[in-house]
């Protein structure tokens, strides 16, 4: 995370970071907190001590902290522009896919519009297809692939960590990898097909240890260790993940 804000004038320790932030006077009754683009901004009145804004921070650590982390993803999560026409490269599970187009149903089985051979991605789209067909059709057959193994994962993993889970849906979020909801509901980012396997399963896992800790304390990441050891590695790998459109 960064969370120094680009006008920042003021810091103050939330949690395990160090938070720089936009801080001005006004005429107001109340201090008020915002995260936006650009990183926290607080608005205090005139005659608010500092260290009464301090406390009103820490005491708002975790939303605060969360916001921030929120930007910090969006930032990552931003799609890199794809070129969609033929010759170009997908990724999906680590590997990169050559994309064509070939309308002869003979190159595929009957009624598939995509298959995959020899890492080839083949469309039955015509050779001049508008970008926007070739995108609606590759990302359909990803998201086929993105259901399957992430079912696929959650069955592994699920049993490891002595939950069950209620049901998944892919989600197109900008802003995080995935979700749980007591109820047993998952959701993750069907982008994530186009990570290596590794990364996808530190996705799974972590979405599923929520299922026994809907928090992030110490208690949390004991029962994500407690299956995948070395969760940090890989936590930090996916911090550093771009993912293309």
């Amino acid at each position: 995370m960064s969370p120094r804000h680009p006008r920042a004038n003021r810091e103050c320790r939330i949690g395990d970071q160090l938070v720089a932030y936009e801080f001005q006077r006004a005429a107001r009754r109340t201090i008020g907190l915002s995260v936006g683009p650009q990183g926290l901004s607080v608005r205090a009145p005139h005659w608010t001590p500092l260290a009464e804004i301090d406390a009103l921070l820490r005491r708002k650590s975790d939303w605060v902290l969360a916001k921030l982390r929120q930007l910090e993803q969006a930032s990552r999560l931003a799609p890199a522009p794809t070129e969609w026409r033929p010759g170009t490269l997908l990724p999906c599970l680590g590997q990169q896919l050559l994309l064509e187009l070939d309308p002869a149903p003979g190159s595929r089985p009957e009624g598939l519009a995509a298959a995959l051979a020899e890492g080839r991605l083949r469309l039955r789209l015509a050779s001049d297809a508008a970008p926007e067909r070739v995108r609606t059709q590759a990302q359909a057959w990803l998201m086929g692939v993105a259901q399957q193994v992430f079912l696929e994962r959650l069955e592994h993993f699920a049993p490891q960590l002595g939950v069950r889970y209620r049901s998944l849906k892919l989600s197109n979020a900008t802003t995080r990898w995935g979700s749980a909801s007591l109820n047993g509901s998952l959701r993750l980012n069907w982008r994530l097909v186009h990570l290596e396997l590794e990364l996808i399963d530190y996705v799974v896992v972590h979405e599923l240890s929520h299922l026994r800790e809907m928090n992030h304390g110490p208690a949390f990441w004991r029962v994500v260790a407690s299956v995948m050891p070395d969760y940090e590695s890989r936590r930090q790998r996916l911090r550093r993940v771009r993912l293309a459109a």
